[in-house]
């Protein structure tokens, strides 16, 4: 099943608040995406739904681990695609922002051929 690209982001964002913060709650994807509180609420209600985070009573979100596998592959993509178009001479804002433009839609061929190639 393909996950919408909003999920995906969703999910992503977690993974980057808990590297950085090493905790994640519901205000920090606010803050991390900049949504409204009432978007993240319903988008972290669907993920818990389809299991993809569990939450505590405490409000703490977690990966589960089919989510933490999508929010790898994302984020994988998205730093080796900013750093790739970073050496290409592309600004860091323009590259982030483009790797993100891209890290949904890139297929897995072409991803692996691309890490491959960033390699030598």
């Amino acid at each position: 099943m393909k996950l919408l690209e909003s999920a995906e982001n969703y999910l992503e964002a977690i993974l980057m608040v808990r590297e950085e913060k090493g905790s994640v709650r519901a205000i920090d994807i606010v803050n991390h995406l900049g949504f409204s509180k009432p978007s993240v609420s319903v988008a972290m209600k669907q993920l818990e739904t389809n299991e993809y985070i569990t939450r505590d009573k405490e409000g703490s979100i977690y990966l589960t681990e089919s989510g933490e596998e999508i929010a790898g592959m994302i984020y994988e993509r998205h730093k080796l695609l900013t750093e790739l178009f970073e050496e290409m001479g592309v600004s860091h804002e323009t590259a982030r922002e483009d790797a993100c433009k891209v890290e949904h839609d890139i297929s897995e061929e072409t991803f692996q051929c691309i890490r491959n190639y960033h390699k030598r």
